[in-house]
């Protein structure tokens, strides 16, 4: 299992999501972007940025 803290990319953000997919919790962090952070371009950027910040649940904190 994966996980994906926003507040490790938007400061504060409590909201996180889990998943077995890397695909599904980058979806469903866009998602997540563009409905509470209020972010209407998501760039190639963006996603590498998330990509990088999905742990695998052992070693999350």
């Amino acid at each position: 299992m994966k996980t994906f803290h926003c507040g490790t990319l938007v400061p504060g953000c409590d909201w996180h999501t889990r998943s077995d997919s890397e695909a599904e919790i980058v979806s469903r962090s866009v998602d997540h972007l563009r409905q509470t952070h209020g972010e209407t371009i998501i760039r190639e950027s963006m996603i590498e940025q998330i990509k990088a910040r999905i742990q695998d649940e052992q070693d999350a904190a």
